[in-house]
């Protein structure tokens, strides 16, 4: 598994969910942001306090906790 230095999880801060840097910055909201600022210059604007870096590491960690599972079939489809 890659090394998420940058990712952490701390069971009194965030409810336990994975932040960034130990900041109250989740991995959920940085990848909401990512979709709804495709533009990383946008991102940044709104949250500068990311670096390069966190945005790759959040990206990969989240590729990573996917592990190809196998989703259900969307209802209707």
């Amino acid at each position: 598994m890659a090394d998420f230095d940058r990712i952490t999880i701390n069971h009194d801060r965030m409810n336990g969910e994975p932040c960034i840097r130990g900041l109250r910055l989740t991995v959920r909201r940085v990848l909401g942001a990512l979709a709804a600022y495709p533009d990383r210059a946008d991102l940044k604007r709104e949250y500068p306090e990311l670096e390069d870096e966190d945005i790759r590491q959040t990206l990969a960690f989240a590729a990573a906790y996917l592990d190809d599972k196998i989703l259900p079939p969307v209802a209707g489809r």
